[in-house]
């Protein structure tokens, strides 16, 4: 884990290779929650015996469930002290190249593409996020995370 202290050491993480966070294993149980929370039930998530026979052999997560594991996954691999705020921005370029099936283990690899200042004593950090998914050629989600840290 990296640990930035401040607004000048986040500004020298530009162009830096952050590192894989842990695997984390998709279970039916993590898809129904979420599929509860989110209000997504569509039967390729939440039906086992249907989605047997679909087109993924069985169930899969929710594209959005891989992409909200960038959070906790991300604070895995960064640690920013020394400023009063940080502040979900938003998403760049969103994508779900491959499903993840129920069992599937997935990790988040993430480098720092940018950081600008932005108004007000801050600084935008764009991340590139790829998840990816054990045994396969192709990952998960692709993203680009968007987040500003105010002094």
């Amino acid at each position: 884990m990296i640990t930035a202290n401040g607004i000048e050491e986040l500004q020298a993480l530009a162009g830096h290779d952050l590192g894989t966070s842990a695997w984390r294993t998709v279970t039916q149980d993590l898809i129904d929650t979420f599929a509860e929370v989110s209000g997504d039930h569509q039967w390729i998530h939440t039906d086992p015996v249907r989605a047997a026979a679909g087109p993924f052999g069985g169930t899969i997560a929710h594209g959005y469930m891989t992409l909200s594991w960038g959070i906790p996954m991300f604070a895995e691999l960064l640690s920013v002290t020394g400023v009063g705020m940080a502040l979900n921005y938003g998403l760049n370029k969103v994508r779900f190249p491959a499903p993840v099936p129920v069992g599937g283990r997935v990790r988040l690899h993430a480098s720092v593409l940018e950081v600008t200042a932005v108004p007000r004593d801050g600084v935008q950090m764009v991340r590139t996020f790829t998840f990816e998914l054990e045994g396969s050629a192709k990952p998960a989600c692709t993203a680009e995370s968007v987040t500003r840290y105010y002094a």
